[in-house]
């Protein structure tokens, strides 16, 4: 049984390295509001994790084996879709054409650090309840 490399755990883990890299990109983007024709980037990762997990794309309901002798069914495995930046393109907030407002992107990173916090408490949990649960005590 591979319950740390489950499809929660994955989707978990999917969305810490999202909430990390996303947290480079605004620090990239906090980094150049000053820049002229520098145009702002964001990653895109909760809109394919909702479509991959409504199964758009996608027909057959994955399966597990746990028997040898058991028919797959669909997939064997949980692919977490990978976060993509995203460069915003059409917008200009400045008249040196940077698209760049410095509060939100002040704001962005502070949710993205609360949503960052969330996610390594959340890992922290579910391995210390494996950690209960092996050991039989609190």
């Amino acid at each position: 049984m591979n319950v740390l490399g489950g499809a929660s755990f994955g989707r978990l883990e999917g969305a810490l390295h999202a909430a990390s890299l996303r947290q480079q990109v605004l620090s990239n983007n906090v980094a150049n509001v000053d820049t002229p024709f520098f145009k702002r980037s964001d990653v895109a990762f909760e809109e394919l994790l909702t479509q991959a997990m409504d199964g758009e794309g996608t027909s057959v309901l994955p399966g597990r084996l746990t028997n040898e002798r058991h028919i797959p069914i669909g997939g064997s495995s949980y692919s977490s879709p990978a976060p993509q930046i995203v460069t915003e393109d059409s917008t200009v907030i400045n008249n040196d054409k940077n698209n760049v407002d410095i509060e939100k992107e002040m704001s962005m990173l502070a949710e993205n650090q609360l949503r960052y916090n969330l996610f390594v408490q959340q890992i922290n949990h579910d391995v210390k309840m494996m950690r209960i649960g092996i050991d039989g005590r609190a």
